[in-house]
């Protein structure tokens, strides 16, 4: 994407990725040094990805895990700085192992540099992760 998209374009891009389970693709929207975080990361999994490669080897195996199917009741702050989002969200779908259904919540803060994703804090359920089949980034648990 262009270096002057904004931030909301090109977050609701990146979702659109994700629901064609182009993880490359996704990938491909962060910037070389971004950082991810997981304030909320329950024991095992990670609470921080440093670079495009360590959110790549993290997202790598997603769509073998869930297989999302829409993101509704999506809503998207803007914030006094230009370049950074606050978005909420759902994630739906389901568990590729079980069949079960998957539902998480989630609110992100997203900062966007020269078209690029520079940061993303990822505010997700972690009690959804102890459902068998969600364990998707190879966690020490």
């Amino acid at each position: 994407m262009p270096a002057h998209t904004a931030p909301e374009e090109l977050f609701r891009h990146g979702l659109r990725l994700l629901l064609d389970k182009d993880i490359p693709g996704w990938v491909g929207l962060w910037a070389e040094d971004g950082v991810m975080e997981f304030p909320f990361a329950p024991e095992g999994w990670p609470r921080r990805l440093e670079g495009r490669d360590a959110v790549a080897a993290y997202m790598r195996g997603y769509p073998d895990h869930i297989d999302l199917h829409d993101f509704p009741e999506l809503r998207i702050h803007r914030t006094e700085d230009p370049e950074t989002l606050v978005a909420e969200m759902r994630g739906v779908g389901r568990l590729v192992r079980t069949g079960e259904p998957f539902d998480m919540t989630y609110i992100a803060v997203v900062t966007v540099r020269e078209g690029r994703i520079a940061s993303y804090r990822d505010y997700w359920n972690p009690l959804a992760v102890l459902e068998p089949g969600a364990d998707f980034a190879g966690s020490t648990r």
